[in-house]
């Protein structure tokens, strides 16, 4: 038998058994796999291996929401460590009006404006106009409104107000201030006080934001921590920890903080009302992350990788913390993620309430008391951008969470 074999046909020749008995020639070509062309490379047999947070990674980049809201959960963190460099002035300075003692009150909201036009010319020279006092002849009330002439004139990296950025390096550098040291600057306007409303705004996103995290830090040891010991242990243990959830959860919320406010000492400073604040959200806030961990150390406990564990000699502490919470450590930053902004709301709604948070102490549960009063929202409404803040932080961890819980599923 013949047969013409080119490069693109096989590789390899092997004999087989001819079909019959009266089958001429002894051997049949069988084609196994194409011949390599000669002067051709070596194919690429190169195995990519991606771990597990790689994989997330990759499946995280394609949810458009969750990096959107990623990247604004990163600039208000920046905003809340360099506060005293990005507000303009001290949150709590109150200034006197022009040629009176009578602070700015209620003062609009000065726009930037960056051309200069003068007998000389027209040049690039940012500023804004001074405030003259007016009565409001609706109201008969003295108000601050903006007097085109009467510029104030802008620059970046301004001195200012002494503080300590960082929490240990002295300077009075601000981001943008006035040239003539003193002058008012309200880019979005002063309340009740004649304090800097954006400031305040720059202060209360480090406290809120912190307050989310810090909280939620606290819970994640809680939670962790006894749903894994419920879980592992099983038995009267479970029982007693799972008990005390439902006790926990099982507390009216609203009268439990009427009277934690109540009980609350006056003279306590506002460092320790925050961190006695913080620690009453976490309290409150680890039961459903340790139902969570329950669960997963339930199902875990009797796997083969926590078996070979044990019998290989590891302690119980290890093969918790080594074997089994790594298993599962996607969902539980997903799971902290999503709760941030639960703190972040709870804080928010209590010190609107007077329940949390108090004045000298900016947040924006804080800064939005101002904003009960409607008259007062009528006549200045930008009291309302706390509220603004509040749902763009809610909205992005919402948005970033849902992205890490779907990244972690495997099954999607």
């Amino acid at each position: 038998m013949s047969s013409e074999i080119t490069q693109n046909e096989t590789a390899e020749i092997r004999p087989v058994a001819p079909a019959s008995a009266g089958a001429a020639g002894g051997a049949t070509a069988v084609l196994d796999r194409p011949i390599k062309p000669p002067g051709a490379a070596e194919p690429d047999t190169t195995v990519y291996v991606a771990s597990q947070w790689k994989l997330m990674w990759w499946k995280f980049r394609k949810h458009k929401l969750a990096m959107i809201g990623g990247v604004v959960v990163i600039l208000l963190y920046l905003i809340a460590i360099f506060a005293e460099f990005l507000a303009p002035t001290d949150p709590t300075l109150v200034r006197g009006g022009y040629n009176t003692s009578v602070p700015y009150t209620y003062a609009q909201p000065q726009r930037i404006r960056f051309l200069d036009r003068g007998e000389g010319g027209t040049s690039f020279r940012p500023h804004v106009y001074d405030y003259t006092v007016a009565i409001d002849r609706t109201s008969l009330r003295r108000t601050f409104v903006q007097d085109d002439t009467k510029k104030i004139y802008l620059r970046l990296f301004a001195q200012g107000t002494p503080y300590k950025l960082l929490g240990f390096i002295p300077t009075t550098r601000h981001l943008i201030g006035t040239v003539e040291r003193g002058r008012p600057l309200y880019l979005f306007g002063s309340d009740r006080n004649g304090a800097d409303v954006l400031s305040r705004l720059i202060s209360g996103t480090r406290i809120s934001m912190s307050i989310g995290l810090i909280g939620v830090l606290i819970s994640l040891v809680l939670g962790i921590t006894l749903g894994g010991i419920s879980g592992y242990y099983g038995g009267r243990v479970d029982t007693l920890i799972q008990r005390f959830i439902e006790f926990l959860v099982s507390i009216p919320r609203i009268p439990l903080f009427l009277g934690l406010a109540a009980a609350l000492p006056q003279n306590w400073s506002p460092l320790r009302v925050y961190f006695f604040t913080i620690l009453i959200l976490s309290i409150i806030g680890w039961t459903g992350l340790a139902r969570v961990v329950r669960g997963r150390f339930l199902s875990l406990r009797e796997e083969d990788f926590v078996l070979s564990a044990r019998l290989d000699g590891s302690s119980e502490m290890r093969v918790i913390l080594r074997h089994m919470v790594p298993s599962f450590a996607s969902h539980i930053i997903a799971s902290l993620t999503l709760a941030i902004p639960a703190t972040i709301l709870a804080e928010t709604a209590l010190s609107f309430l007077g329940l949390g948070l108090r004045s000298p102490i900016n947040s924006w549960g804080v800064l939005l008391q101002e904003a009960q009063n409607v008259r007062t929202v009528a006549t200045a409404p930008w009291l309302l951008l706390p509220g603004l803040a509040v749902v763009a932080a809610v909205l992005s961890l919402n948005f970033l969470g849902d992205g890490l819980r779907d990244a972690a599923d495997p099954y999607r």
